[in-house]
This record gives C-alpha cells, sequence and structure tokens, in this order.
C-alpha cells in the first residue's frame, strides 16, 4: 500500500478542496493515471497515480483537505484485471457467446426511445413528449412527477393551464432553498473584492468611444487574418494594444504600491477577466507591447480555453500589472470594475449599442461602447487617470495609431 498525498501548490497555500474524483474506489489505476482533481484559492490541479494498482479513496468530494493529508492509496499488490472488448464484457465470455445467439433488447427499450422532437436529455412519455413538441412547451417549465423524474401527460397539462407562473420545474408557490459550500475559488474572489474596497481609494472614471473603424476593419479582413494567423479577429487584441501603448505613456496606471515604495512596470502584463462556471478568473497576457495582434488572438483563445478546463497554472495566473474585462459580452451597458490587487487600475468593456450622436451638426447613428477605468488614487490622480483612458479612446478610434503609437501625417512632419 502506498499513500497518494495532498501536494504542496504553492508557498502561502495551505489547504485545498477535492473538487472531483475522476477515478472510483476499486478501480485499477496505471502509473501516472489523473486520478483526481483540487482546487486550491487559485488555481485547480490535477493529481496522479504515484503507482499501478487498485485504489481507495480516503476523502469525499467537497472536503477541505490540509496539504500533506492522505487523499488516498494506492494496493499496488492487486493484480490486473483482464482487458475487457469495447462492450465492457471480458474477451473470455465474448467467446463463449460467439456461437449463440444474440440477446434481445429488453422489452422496455422501445417505449424509452425519445421523440424525435424533444431533446434527447428531456425525460418524458410519448404523449408528454407530443404535447411538448405541438405546445413548444419549455421542458424546464414542467415538473415532473414520473417514475425516476420523467414527465408525463398530466405534469405537461399543468405547466399548460399555469402559463407564466411555473419556472425552471419548480413547483407553485415553491418556498425551497439550498445551501452550498463556498468553493476555495470563490473565497478567494471574496476576500480580494473586499480587501480591493477596504485597501484602496478606488475612483472610477468614464467615457465613450466610437467602434465605427474597428467593425470596418474587422469585417473587411476577418476572413483574411483568419486564413493567414488561424485565429478569428476580436476586439481584445485592439484593446490590449491600445492599453499596452498607453501603459507606456502613463507609467503611473501601470504602477502599484510596495509598503512605502512605488513600483513601477516598463512592460504590460495584462490580466484579462475571463468567467467560467465556477467563478472569475483573471490569467495574464504576458509583454502585450511586444505582441502582434494574432499573438494576442491567439494568447486569448488558449488562457480563455485553460480557465473553462481548469487547467490554468500558478504562472498563469499571478504577476500582471494591469486589468481588462469586457462585461459587455454578458449585456452591460455600464459598470464600476474593482481593481484586481495588487495592481492599481482596470479597464471595463462594455457592450456595444448604437447611438445617435452629434457630429459637426449632425445626428449620426454610431455603434458606441463606454468604457471605465476604475483605480486607485493613492498612486492614480485625476489627470493621469483621465489622460489614459481618452489616450485609449483615440486609439481605438483611430486604429492607425496602434502601429507605433503616432500619427503617420504628424511624424512625417516632426510635430
Amino acid at each position: 500500500m502506498i499513500d497518494i498525498k495532498v501536494p504542496t501548490v504553492g508557498e502561502s497555500i495551505s489547504e485545498v478542496t477535492l473538487l472531483k474524483w475522476v477515478k472510483n474506489s476499486g478501480d485499477y489505476v496505471e502509473r501516472d493515471e489523473v486520478i483526481a482533481e483540487l482546487e486550491s484559492e487559485k488555481a485547480t490541479f490535477e493529481v496522479n497515480a504515484e503507482k499501478a494498482g487498485v485504489l481507495k479513496q480516503s476523502a469525499q468530494e467537497g472536503d477541505t483537505l490540509q496539504i500533506g493529508d492522505v487523499l488516498a492509496t494506492i494496493d499496488e499488490s492487486a493484480a490486473k484485471p483482464e482487458k475487457a472488448d469495447s462492450n465492457g464484457t471480458p474477451a473470455k465470455e465474448t467467446k463463449s457467446e460467439a456461437g449463440g445467439q444474440k440477446p434481445q433488447a429488453p422489452a422496455t427499450q422501445t417505449s424509452q426511445a425519445p421523440v424525435t422532437a424533444v431533446s434527447n436529455d428531456v425525460k418524458a412519455t410519448p404523449v408528454a413528449a407530443a404535447i411538448i413538441a405541438d405546445k413548444k412547451v419549455d421542458p424546464k417549465s414542467v415538473t415532473p412527477s414520473g417514475f425516476s423524474g420523467k414527465i408525463v401527460k398530466n405534469d405537461v397539462l399543468a405547466a399548460l393551464s399555469n402559463p407564466g407562473k411555473v419556472t425552471g420545474g419548480k413547483p407553485l408557490f415553491s418556498r425551497d432553498e439550498r445551501r452550498e459550500k463556498m468553493s476555495q475559488l470563490r473565497k478567494t474572489i471574496s476576500r480580494r473584492l473586499v480587501e480591493a474596497k477596504n485597501t484602496t481609494a478606488m475612483l472610477t472614471t468614464f467615457n465613450e468611444v466610437d467602434m465605427s473603424r474597428i467593425m470596418e476593419i474587422r469585417s473587411k479582413f476577418k476572413d483574411k487574418f483568419k486564413e493567414a494567423h488561424g485565429v478569428n479577429l476580436g476586439f481584445m487584441s485592439f484593446f490590449a494594444k491600445a492599453c499596452a501603448i498607453a501603459l507606456q505613456e502613463w507609467p503611473a496606471v501601470n504602477a502599484y504600491i510596495d509598503g512605502d515604495q512605488l513600483v513601477y512596470h516598463d512592460y504590460a502584463d495584462i490580466s484579462v477577466a475571463v468567467s467560467t462556471p465556477r467563478g472569475l478568473t483573471v490569467p495574464v497576457i504576458r509583454n502585450v507591447e511586444s505582441l502582434s495582434m494574432a499573438e494576442i488572438e491567439k494568447k486569448v483563445i488558449e488562457l480563455a480555453g485553460k480557465a473553462r478546463d481548469n487547467k490554468l497554472s500558478m504562472e498563469e495566473l499571478t504577476g500582471g500589472t494591469f486589468t481588462i474585462t469586457n462585461g459587455g459580452v454578458f449585456g452591460s451597458l455600464m459598470s464600476t470594475p474593482i481593481i484586481n490587487l495588487p495592481q492599481s487600475a482596470i479597464l471595463g468593456m462594455h457592450k456595444i449599442q448604437e447611438r445617435p450622436m452629434a457630429i459637426n451638426g449632425q445626428v449620426v447613428i454610431k455603434p458606441m461602447m463606454y468604457l471605465a477605468l476604475s483605480y486607485d488614487h493613492r498612486i492614480i490622480d485625476g489627470r493621469e487617470s483621465v489622460s489614459f483612458l481618452v489616450r485609449v479612446k483615440e486609439l481605438l478610434e483611430n486604429p492607425e495609431l496602434l502601429l507605433f503609437g503616432k500619427d503617420p501625417v504628424k511624424t512625417l512632419l516632426e510635430l
């Protein structure tokens, strides 16, 4: 028997949560095979089997474990089971039945076949499924009363007789509530947000940007860009590039306070807020000022994919100097984002919405986006914060300036 212990995952981390068992007790596992997923306050990580053998779990999903606690044991002396065929039947049994008649499917299988017009995920009797399809009823609004949570005819009729009153499969006048243990990630998010509010002199300044030019460029070059680089041309590369240029010009926005010292950065490591089912993560794109548009887009896709799959490493989650968050993807028109400590500023993107704008005395419809810059007033003054946001606006409305940060004509004239 060998013990599989909770590994050390960082100097400041003393406990983790058992997020999920990948293998069950009694399963035979190979060496280096993933057996469980753990969650620390900063990231999730996998635990591998140190030896081949039969696994015995020593903790349950959701348990909080200390570093060094025994997670499971592996009996390396156990014999490896015989390999099964693709149907899960041992090979020797398959041979013995080779000459026999193929077993028939259970009689109940036909009655449980899904109705074509209803999603296979919905468990309903044929009559109930037919009514759902015919009346275009949302299955989530139906409270199932049949065996094993199956929707029956009367359930659908009850939903139809109470239109707009039953939501999400809950009964009328429900008073149910449920409690869930906070995950390590949610605890960390809560602590850091409160800390940011309590320890910084946070203010927010607003502006708006005309997205016409960027939308024209994306429309004109999106196919060629994807053909050349293998990724779509999104908005994030424009914003990241604009911020990287503006951060060089307004270094206080790219700095933070360390005790009684100000730490300035000559580089732009931009954190990008990514929403996942388990909470908000903020992976970092390193040296954005040195990356091309395509390289930024590739990095955004890579980090977003890792965030959704809980594969982000500690290295990818730490060390950012500035943050961009995009509430516009959820429909937010205006918000005041909270600073991502120890950084001193965060830029909030929002929904692009057509609005009437007065241009040269004429009302013109333009695709506009509100921008919000939350900043720590202890290190960033009003002049710096407003000037930074105005510079970002200028770069976004004139994307040719992103090439090297200056107007080509003014450069030519040495102005």
